[in-house]
Order: C-alpha cells, then structure tokens, then sequence
C-alpha cells in the first residue's frame, strides 16, 4: 500500500460548501429582518470573500479577522446599518449547522477503513467540527486539523508539520492530500513534500502552474490511485 493516511480538506471536497453557504447566509438575513438579502448582496459578497480567503492563505488576514471584515465590506458598500460582528457570529452559528456532502464522500470515507484518515482546513474550527459531529463522517477521522488551531493556514509548510505531530507522522511519502483548491491543499502538499490529489469535480482548466501529483472529477476515484 503506497499511502497509509489521507488528509482531506472540508469544504467543496466532502462538503458541497455552496449549498451550506447560500443556506447560512437566507437564515442570518432572515434573522436580521433582510428577507432578500441574499438575492441583493450574495454576488457582492463572494467577491468580497474571495479577496479575503485569498489574503489568509498569503498570510494577510488571520481567520478572526476574515470572519468580520467580509460583513463589514459588505454593509459598507450596501449603506447596511448592522453590526458586523454579530452578524458574523449568527452565520458562522448557522453555517455549523449546514451539511451537505458532496456526492460519494460518504460512500468513499466507508471504504478506507484501512488507511489513517484526518481532516486539514482552513475553516472556522467551531464550524467545522460542529458540520462533521453532524454528518455521517462523525466517527470517521482521528483528527480535525484546524488553521485556527495550529496557528498557521494552508499552504504553509506549518499547518502541516502540526498535522504531522498531531499524527505522530513521520514518513512524508505515505500520505495524501485531498482537496479541491490547487492555491491551498495542493500548494500546501507541495510546499511540504507530500503527495496530493486534486478534486476537480467541475473539470476547471489548471492554468495556476501548480500541478497536483493525481486529479480526480469524482470522490469515488480516489479508491483507484490508492490501490495502484
């Protein structure tokens, strides 16, 4: 067996994290009496997260930071009158609550049962245990390695070498990582000199220059690499 522990990132690998952040986001403006906010500003705001996700992987913004400043962007631009920090914490409340696997994780995560399985992500701890602790992948994995956690974010070499001693790893070239963001988990496998798996299920083209060691469109796939 080539690899003997996969760590797999969370959102948009096991997580359809489009569909739990469009549901978090109707609730929150609901609760905060925008019946149509996510219809007005859902564009403006994946623009504006995008940048910041973008700024916490370069190390820019920390995480605590990124959760507050989207909003405050977003009501700023709109003219909204509402306090971002609580807003924040109403979405991340609701966003814990949202699970949505992508389709074959959980029939993928059944069939590894012999290998080591952990999570590594850059999302808000509180909110990515809170959606695992309510999905079928509960029991699933020894670890969840959160940038929150760790003090460091993917891509950078640090998140890893926590989630190596977390794991009491030692041997780099019996493990893989899985995830769909070539500028995090697949630059962060690379950066730290592990092999990676690029989930692709939209079948983007990869003009990044980073180049994954395996691409895969369908989770189910990756039972094939990990019997070669």
């Amino acid at each position: 067996m080539k690899y003997n522990t996969i760590l797999f990132d969370v959102d948009d690998t096991l997580f359809d994290f489009g569909i739990s952040e469009e549901m978090a986001l109707s609730k929150t403006f609901m609760e905060f009496e925008l019946p149509r906010g996510l219809a007005d500003y859902h564009a403006s705001y994946k623009q504006i997260s995008k940048v910041l996700w973008q700024e916490l992987e370069q190390g820019n913004k920390t995480l605590p930071e990124l959760g507050v400043e989207r909003f405050n962007r977003l009501f700023n631009k709109h003219r909204i009158n509402i306090n971002p920090e609580k807003f924040s914490n109403s979405y991340l409340k609701n966003l814990g609550e949202e699970v949505h696997p992508i389709e074959g994780a959980e029939e993928l995560c059944q069939s590894l049962s012999n290998f080591r399985l952990a999570i590594i992500t850059n999302g808000f701890a509180t909110v990515q245990r809170s959606r695992i602790e309510l999905s079928p992948f509960t029991n699933v994995f020894e670890h969840i390695i959160t940038s929150e956690e760790a003090g460091a974010q993917k891509p950078t070499k640090e998140i890893f070498e926590y989630a190596f001693s977390k794991l009491l790893l030692t041997d780099k070239s019996k493990v893989l990582i899985v995830g769909d963001s070539l500028s995090s988990d697949i630059q962060g496998g690379n950066n730290f000199g592990i092999s990676t798996c690029w989930f692709n299920s939209k079948g983007k083209e990869n003009d990044s220059g980073i180049k994954p060691t395996y691409e895969i469109s369908k989770l189910t796939d990756l039972t094939k690499i990990l019997a070669l």
